[in-house]
Formats: C-alpha cells, structure tokens, sequence
C-alpha cells in the first residue's frame, strides 16, 4: 500500500511539473513594443527600398561602374556598420549596401509561405535576387561575421555570380547559431511565446556586446551607439530576431573551405573577441587561395574600428 501511495505522489508531482511547463510560459505577459514606427520614417535621404523575393529590402549605393561591391553586415547591425568604407570603396566602382533580414530597415515579414525568410538558405536567394532586381551580373561579396557566412554559402551555391570575397572576421568555425540540441524546443509554442522577450535582451545587452567588438570601446562615440540602437524603433524587430534564431544552423562551411577556389581576402582585428582572431587566421591557411590581412590593435569590426587601415588592406587586395 505504501508503494501505491509513492507511485501516486510521485505521478501527481510529475503531472504538475508537466503542467508548469506546458501551461506556465503562457501565463508570462509578453506586452507589445511601445513606440515604434515604420522603417521607412526612419530612412535617410539616400535610402532605398526594393522588393525582393517578398521582402521590401533596404539598400544605399555608392559609385558606379564596375566592379560591384555588395556589402553584408554582421549580426545586430545594418548597413551603417559600413559607413566608414563605403566612400573609399566607391572610388573602385559600385557599391551596394543593404540590410540583411531582420536588421536595420529591411521588412520584418511575420507571414510567408514556405521557407522562413530569414533562414540561411533564403538570406542567399536574397542576395542573388537583389544583384538580378539592381541589374547586377557579377560581384565581390564584402562580408561581416555572419554577413561573411552569408557571402561564402552564396559563393558556393551560385560561383558564376561571385568574382571573389572579401571576409572580415567571418563566423565560420563557431557562431552557427542555437546548439542542435534545443532547435526542437525552439519552434514549440512554448518558445514562440516568449521568444520576443529573448530577442529582446538584445537591447538591453547590446551596449556591452559592442563595446566587446572594439579593441578600444573608447572610440565608441554616441552617434554611433544611436546608429545601432536606431533600427529597435521598427515595429516588430523582437519578433524577427526570434524568428531569424529560430531558423539559425550550422552553416557546414568549416568542411568546405577547399571548394573555394577565387580570390579571397581574409581581414581580422588582432583583438577579436566575438570570432576569435585565431579563426580567421585558420581559415586564410585553409582556403586554398587567400590572402590575409591582420589589423593591429582593432577588434571584430575593423572596418568600423580601423577603416584607413582596412581599405589599404583592401586596397592592396584590389590591385
């Protein structure tokens, strides 16, 4: 009788702790974003917008003729990560800077159908779509962090439409997004709930995680702490930023780096501290024909942190 009794208390408490996580997430408030406005009112005068693959996308362009430079910026930032380099790099042809789904201005779909428009495999059409939409044949992918993830997947899948890349601390051997292990859980409704509310710790945390970017955070003026913080005004950024976690995997490129075979520029900051400098410099000996420029006393975003030094890298790389 008494192991009856044990049977029914233990029954009881797993049924109750079952509940609590079933049931309890939905009981957590998830109150909407106060205050935000529309992408578009947050443009600048040289702001532009074009649909692509049913994403209004927003772009600037720099220069002209050829070559074409397209430029994607890495995780939690927008096309004003770039706003040091875009000039000088306009003085070797066309630049084109955009921002990548659910960053800066580009929409924010919370409806599609079929695959998500921020997997991995949709950031990639997106970009061959917005070089078919702008009449662009042929381009040098300049990619950011996960931005260079972005370049090196399209490199791959689409090598007639990539001359070469330039990869600035590229999230290659880490960075692939949430472990394998919880991408089940992610997609339940439990997470989808209270996946806002994750996303946005982004805004609160993320004054520290880039100060973690720059070698020397002092350099961090408030124009450009109010340049990033910016696009967290659009409606439903939180909800994106889910999304796009959701959607997160392993890119596989660490076991595909011999398929490369155009010109490749790798630029790391000695001091990076969100893909370690050792990554780069593992990656530029395992391409098979890369270049490598290694920026003294700069961090993870060197083209923001060390722009006259990194356009002579690149510069070099050109030429």
């Amino acid at each position: 009788m008494k192991k009856n009794k044990f049977t029914r208390i233990a029954g009881s408490i797993l049924l109750i702790l079952l509940a609590i996580l079933l049931i309890g997430p939905f009981l957590v408030p998830v109150p909407p974003l106060e205050n935000t406005v529309s992408a578009e009112s947050l443009a600048d005068e040289d702001s532009k917008f074009i649909e692509v693959n049913g994403v209004n996308v927003h772009y600037k362009t720099y220069g002209e003729g050829e070559p074409t430079f397209i430029l994607l910026h890495g995780f939690g930032a927008s096309l004003f990560s770039w706003r040091e380099v875009v000039e000088p790099l306009a003085e070797y042809g066309t630049v084109i800077a955009y921002d990548r789904p659910a960053f800066g201005l580009t929409e924010r779909p919370m409806e599609w159908e079929g695959e998500s428009p921020y997997s991995q495999d949709s950031q990639v059409e997106l970009v061959i779509g917005l070089m078919d939409a702008l009449g662009v044949e042929k381009a040098t992918l300049v990619g950011n962090s996960a931005g260079g993830t972005v370049s090196m997947l399209t490199a791959l899948k689409y090598p007639e439409r990539v001359t070469s890349l330039i990869l600035v601390d590229p999230a290659v051997y880490a960075g692939g997004g949430a472990p394998a292990w919880i991408r089940p859980l992610l997609g339940t409704p439990q997470f989808d709930h209270l996946g806002p509310l994750f996303a946005r710790q982004l805004e609160a945390q993320g004054t520290e995680f880039l100060k973690t970017a720059w070698h020397d955070p002092n350099k961090i003026t408030p124009e450009i702490f109010e340049g990033y913080q910016e696009p967290l005004q659009v409606e439903n950024w939180d909800k994106a930023l889910w999304e796009l976690t959701v959607s997160s995997r392993e890119s596989g490129l660490s076991e595909r780096v011999s398929e490369f075979d155009l010109p490749i520029l790798v630029i790391t900051g000695d001091d990076d501290r969100i893909v370690p400098t050792e990554q780069s410099l593992r990656l530029a000996e395992e391409l098979p024909n890369a270049e490598l420029a290694v920026i003294p006393q700069c961090g993870h975003v060197p083209h923001e942190e060390c722009p006259v030094v990194f356009m002579q890298a690149v510069t070099e790389f050109l030429r």
